[in-house]
């Protein structure tokens, strides 16, 4: 598969490498950003897949996380997946939470959005087949974690493939999109009006039936203005009720802003590297 490159950018004591490529899965051109740290220019090292929030792109966490100078001094690598299908044909919405920017990490089932919105299929299958092919990362030792409805996308996403990833974390995660106006509005769409093909893309459900066989992280703010969309509380009970293990923390003050993320993501990068390297 052919990977065009847009930008690669000293960074720290790594590079920080912006590509594009076309996907099988999307049926588009697709850009994604990979960070790699100098210790990748000795060997494959442990890679740590951020899945972005509504509206975002691959950008918004490689230039707001602040999360290049956390990962050289780890020795792990980030990649920035965009967040859905884009371009000419690509269907969109007016709404800012459907469409274009809001792939929900689902492959879509119903028209116009089955042809292109295979996120799902695009995350799990198909780029890290690519970013293992052609990046100095170790595809046995991968972590997820992300950002809203990224958080949303890295938890069921680990909780349906605990066999390839081996850590997972997740900042105010839409944590209950089937009782959710984040969710359900967005699953009738991609996923049709069977409730039940939506319980596979709700992390409060995976963990009361599946859970992770791992540590969970779990950072929300509790001065987030989302707090009835994301629906914290749900996934609480539920890590509590099958005590999985873990932390939930709720951290006074923050909002659901890059701001808040920028303040955790040398916790959270230090807790993966902790268990990747």
């Amino acid at each position: 598969m052919s990977l065009e490159t847009l930008s690669e950018t000293r960074s720290f004591g790594g590079t920080q490498g912006v590509y594009r490529h076309k996907s099988q899965a999307t049926g588009t051109d697709m850009t994604f950003a990979v960070y790699l740290p100098e210790m990748a220019l000795h060997g494959p090292v442990p890679v740590l897949w951020y899945l972005s929030g509504l509206t975002c792109t691959h950008e918004n966490a490689m230039t707001k996380a602040a999360a290049q100078q956390w990962c050289d001094e780890a020795g792990i690598a980030m990649v920035f997946p965009d967040t859905s299908p884009r371009g000419e044909g690509v269907a969109n919405d007016e709404a800012y939470d459907l469409g274009q920017g809001a792939g929900f990490y689902v492959n879509a089932t119903q028209d116009p959005w089955k042809p292109h919105f295979r996120m799902w299929d695009y995350v799990v299958e198909e780029l890290p087949a690519l970013v293992c092919d052609n990046f100095a990362v170790d595809g046995d030792a991968m972590g997820i974690t992300g950002h809203s409805m990224g958080g949303h996308g890295a938890l069921t996403i680990a909780m349906t493939h605990p066999d390839r990833y081996r850590t997972v974390s997740a900042f105010a995660p839409i944590a209950n999109p089937t009782e959710s106006d984040w969710g359900r509005k967005q699953f009738t769409a991609y996923l049709g009006d069977d409730a039940q093909a939506w319980r596979a893309h709700d992390a409060t459900l995976l963990m009361t039936e599946r859970g992770f066989p791992g540590e969970v992280l779990i950072d929300q703010g509790a001065a987030d203005q989302f707090l009835d969309l994301l629906r914290p509380e749900a996934l609480a009970h539920a890590m509590t009720a099958r005590r999985q293990p873990g932390q939930f923390r709720m951290h006074a003050g923050h909002d659901h802003s890059y701001f808040f993320v920028q303040s955790l993501m040398a916790d959270h990068v230090f807790w993966h590297a902790e268990r990747l390297v």
